[in-house]
């Protein structure tokens, strides 16, 4: 039987399966009678065990991996919310219910919320609050855990989901791949998976039933297949495709330490792109020339209250001294319509994309931005600073943006607080008005960054987050090659830089395009940046720009048909070479 998902991390496993299937507790509406003062004692006793499990596995994950302790204490700041907290507490005493109902309504109900979110990253926000009710129901009633910890030999895991303390300790040396019935390229499954390079498959519906545990299996993560029960037909063509893909990725690594240079010998830069400035996050400063887009966002979304200058400062300057003297660009707070902050009160908008957001809620709220502008200006001491404003939409939105940073570094002159007086102002294109009025953007601002994401989705007016109209969201439309060739063009000619940050600028196939469009700059995730150099490699400028031309006058689907044709041409003269 042949199942089809999306292939999250790259790579082919053939291997048993093990069903990975905790008991979770589903408790039942359950009240108690007599004094409520018992009951809240037992809660504050599952709470205190539910930390003391929570802070051994971050002090477990610290000595091996901080960026995934950061989880653990993500989840131990959702267990001491104040506000759920309080509904439990107050469920339990005056609704007299039993503390294992008022845990599963209370968090249930935040995590429907956070499931409804439009942004991937706030719905992934969910599987924390189910980990953290998940251990507090299991303490309650006195469930033992469930760990992959210790495997005894090398398996493929199927699950319906993988929480975060499921894969922080796992036994890594015996998974040979992964694949859910839930979860997508932003969950924790996949954003481990591809950290520890295991092959993943996610969003498998119904995909246990269908399982035998021990059976043998075919894990395509390349096309997001599996496989159970193979002929052994599938499973030596399967080897070879194995073999092959190996052999590839091996190749592609190489890249990774080179520098980015066409066939023809023209250096193209590339940035990173990081939601924060852990040292995991800035890894990649080695690989990397400059941060192309630092998402401060995060900051903000993984707190529990409003970032302070001091903090912000604090995270600004970490990033800025490892890059230093290379730029840092960081796009201000990025927030607003379905990206909410628990602490922080935004209006229902019935189409939040095109709402009060990023850049408009903060000239709403200007103390948000006058914070940041004052981390970031006092932090910019530390190395080059670059400051990127996000969903800008007209010449009126830059000036009064200019105007607020103005009186932020007023401020700091009279305070007699050091900044580098040359801080460079750009903007993120992402709203199509604004890529055609380029000509006029260059002659406001340092330089500019092509947010390919959004300016997708408000060009050809398709929501990316709803699958029922996916099909319509063609990354390699020609309009949105056309719109980044003109955007492109504006800025070269004024002698200002401009670069790409969003996905198309860690897309192989894409990358060749956006540099025969004229880019010399393109900023991605660390996972892309082998992959790109090795595609940027294997052309000339003439064949990027006759790449170009070539997409641009054909249909979306065609263009990515054509690039993976040259692709695939690319690959068979590496193949012959070596």
């Amino acid at each position: 039987m042949i199942f089809y998902g999306n292939g999250v991390s790259k790579g082919i496993a053939i291997g048993e399966v093990f069903l990975y299937q905790p008991v979770l507790p589903a408790p039942q509406q359950a009240h108690y009678e007599g004094d409520a003062a018992p009951f809240l004692e037992q809660y504050e006793q599952f709470c205190a065990q539910a930390r003391g499990q929570l802070q051994s596995l971050r002090d477990q994950m610290a000595k091996s991996d901080p960026e995934k302790a950061a989880i653990f204490s993500a989840q131990m700041e959702l267990l001491c919310d104040e506000v759920m907290e309080e509904e439990i507490r107050d469920a339990i005493q005056y609704d007299a219910w039993m503390p294992g109902w008022a845990v599963e309504s209370v968090y249930s109900r935040y995590e429907q919320r956070l499931q409804k979110a439009k942004d991937p990253f706030i719905r992934e926000r969910a599987a924390d609050l189910r980990d953290v009710k998940g251990r507090l129901l299991r303490i309650c009633y006195g469930i033992p855990e469930q760990s992959l910890a210790s495997l005894e030999k090398p398996v493929i895991i199927a699950a319906h989901d993988l929480l975060p303390s499921d894969t922080a300790v796992m036994d890594r040396a015996h998974v040979l791949g992964i694949v859910t019935e839930i979860g997508g390229a932003t969950s924790h499954s996949a954003i481990i998976a591809r950290s520890y390079e295991i092959p993943a498959v996610l969003g498998v519906p119904s995909l246990l039933s269908q399982l035998s545990a021990g059976e043998k299996v075919i894990l395509d993560a390349v096309d997001g297949v599996l496989i159970s029960q193979p002929e052994p037909h599938q499973e030596a063509a399967m080897r070879q495709k194995q073999e092959a893909y190996r052999q590839q990725a091996a190749q592609i690594k190489k890249y990774l330490h080179k520098q980015p240079l066409t066939a023809d010998g023209t250096r193209i830069e590339i940035g990173l792109n990081i939601g924060s400035a852990s040292p995991q996050e800035l890894e990649g400063s080695a690989v990397t020339d400059f941060v192309g887009l630092f998402r401060t966002e995060f900051l903000y979304m993984d707190s529990d209250h409003m970032p302070t200058e001091e903090e912000q400062l604090a995270q600004y300057q970490k990033a800025l001294l490892e890059y230093a003297p290379r730029p840092v660009v960081l796009r201000t707070l990025d927030i607003g319509g379905d990206k909410t902050l628990p602490y922080f009160s935004l209006p229902q908008e019935q189409n939040p994309f095109l709402g009060e957001r990023a850049i408009r809620l903060c000239f709403a709220h200007p103390e948000l931005l006058r914070t940041q502008l004052r981390a970031a200006l006092r932090a910019s001491t530390a190395g080059q600073l670059w400051i990127m404003l996000p969903m800008v939409g007209s010449i009126e939105d830059i000036r009064q943006a200019k105007a607020l940073l103005e009186q932020a570094k007023q401020e700091l002159r009279e305070e007699g607080l050091p900044f580098d007086e040359d801080v460079r102002l750009g903007v993120m294109i992402e709203i199509p008005a604004l890529a055609v009025i380029a000509d006029l953007v260059a002659q406001e601002v340092d330089f500019a960054s092509i947010g390919t994401n959004d300016l997708c989705q408000y060009l050809l007016a398709v929501d990316r987050m709803n699958p029922a109209v996916s099909r319509y969201y063609q990354s390699y439309h020609p309009a949105l090659f056309r719109l980044i060739g003109n955007a492109v063009q504006q800025f070269n000619q004024a002698g200002k830089p401009v670069c790409v940050c969003g996905e198309l600028g860690g897309d192989p196939l894409a990358a060749p395009v956006l540099v025969g469009l004229g880019l010399r700059k393109l900023s991605m995730s660390l996972s892309s940046v082998a992959a790109v150099k090795r595609a940027l490699a294997g052309f000339t400028l003439k064949q990027m720009e006759e790449m170009a031309r070539a997409v641009m006058g054909i249909t979306g689907s065609q263009a990515q048909a054509y690039l993976q044709r040259c692709a695939e041409s690319l690959e068979a003269e590496n193949s012959e070479t070596n």
